[in-house]
């Protein structure tokens, strides 16, 4: 079996010329140019060591399953080349300890408070274009399982939250995000 050139999946069946170009799309914005890139840049550039560790494989998994063909989908392993529950928990567990630190103001959040932020809602809104994709593709195919949805849903929402973490240690940052009457007319 040869591998695939949208996902490198030996699992995957599909090849890019009859792939469907909604999948090919989500896989892009899921490689290395889509969302790896930025994520990476966070990590080695501001030291954030587990920020997709181990999860950042997690982007390639769901690449390949998103890429796999409905009638191979059975050959696809939890966990390794298919996305699971454990995967999203772990999302949601670490997003809830990074917003267990922020105290958000309640009003419109405004991205990009830092540089680090900025890039963490660089890579949040790549992966948010993802997210889209993958809507659009489950609302026209049979997305076999919605797990790859949730997971990718969590990771942007961890994104987020890693984001206005970056921003705690400037308060001032929070302030004056809502629309101010001095300067209406």
């Amino acid at each position: 079996m040869s591998l695939c050139v949208l996902c490198v999946s030996v699992a995957c069946t599909r090849k890019a010329a009859t792939a469907p170009p909604l999948v090919a799309q989500v896989s892009g914005t899921l490689d290395v140019t889509g969302l790896s890139a930025p994520v990476r840049i966070v990590r080695d550039r501001w030291g954030v060591p587990h920020i997709y560790a181990q999860r950042q494989d997690d982007l390639f998994v769901a690449g390949a399953e998103l890429a796999t063909a409905p009638e191979a989908r059975g050959r696809l392993e939890a966990g390794v080349s298919r996305l699971d529950d454990g995967m999203v928990t772990w999302l949601e567990q670490a997003i809830d300890g990074y917003m267990a630190e922020v105290d958000l103001p309640p009003k419109f959040v405004i991205p990009g408070g830092t540089q680090l932020s900025a890039q963490l809602d660089v890579a949040r809104s790549v992966l948010r274009r993802a997210e889209r994709r993958i809507v659009t593709l489950a609302s026209s195919e049979d997305l076999s399982d919605s797990t790859v949805l949730k997971h990718v849903n969590r990771a942007s929402d961890l994104l987020f939250a890693m984001a206005r973490f970056a921003d705690v240690s400037e308060p001032e940052l929070f302030e004056g995000r809502g629309r101010s009457s001095a300067g209406a007319k």
